[in-house]
């Protein structure tokens, strides 16, 4: 999927001009958390964001230091937190230069963006024009669909076996050798050891996503390498409890 797949079209902009009043008006009306800021041109120049409003004069929450640190930090610096904690208009708080995609931008690229810049949004172009805009939530709505779209399939127990076997190999986190699985009924029960105890979650979310899987048991131990020490599948656990008390005394 690229990211014309799932971003939202109708884009609710402000210009550099706007007054910080009337953007965060706007802000609230559409609850939205960012904007483009779009010039007269209809050509792309910032981006405005909840974040740039936290520092303000009215709310009385611009930085505050010691004297001794504003002399460090520089004139230059200093100035510019004055703009943006005083300043009435867009075009004074917004973040210039945003980073941006376009339509066939893939989706994994656009995660990678968001994460390693620390965003929530990013701006869709064709050209110079903005055309629309993909947020964390779009992502979350592609998700969502994908998910529906994947209906249960009727994969005999042998096919499944085979399945999550081939998953576990291809995993570099997984002791595949390590590890059996039995199937009955659509029903995966993992056995054997793993190494790690994140290895035993992520076997059991394997098998979860091998298509006919009904449910997943796991039996797995986890040893310990350096101290030889094992510790039983918590869930096998509460089941020798439970047993043991349902036992005739």
């Amino acid at each position: 999927m690229n990211a014309g797949d799932v971003m939202t079209r109708h884009v609710v902009s402000v210009g550099p001009e706007t007054s910080i009043l009337d953007m965060a008006q706007l802000m609230l009306k559409d609850r939205i958390s960012g904007l483009p800021v779009i010039d007269g041109d209809g050509v792309l120049v910032g981006v405005v964001t909840e974040g740039d409003c936290l520092r303000r004069t009215e709310t009385n929450t611009e930085k505050s230091r010691p004297r001794w640190l504003d002399f460090l930090m520089g004139r230059d610096r200093l100035a510019s937190e004055y703009i943006h904690s005083h300043g009435r208009k867009v075009s004074e708080v917004m973040t210039p230069d945003p980073v941006t995609a376009t339509e066939d931008t893939p989706l994994d690229k656009v995660v990678h963006l968001m994460e390693t810049r620390r965003i929530k949004r990013i701006p869709v172009l064709r050209g110079r024009q903005v055309v629309g805009i993909i947020s964390r939530a779009d992502l979350l709505h592609a998700l969502a669909s994908t998910v529906r779209e994947i209906s249960p399939s009727e994969t005999d127990d042998t096919s499944i076996r085979n399945l999550v076997f081939a998953e576990l190999a291809r995993q570099s986190w997984a002791p595949s050798k390590l590890i059996n699985v039995t199937v009955r009924s659509g029903t995966v029960d993992l056995w054997g050891v793993v190494l790690a105890p994140n290895q035993r979650e992520a076997a059991i979310v394997a098998a979860e996503n091998v298509p006919g899987v009904k449910a997943v048991r796991s039996h797995l131990v986890w040893v310990e390498p350096m101290s030889g020490t094992v510790l039983e599948d918590p869930s096998d656990q509460a089941a020798e409890k439970k047993a043991a008390a349902s036992e005739p005394t």
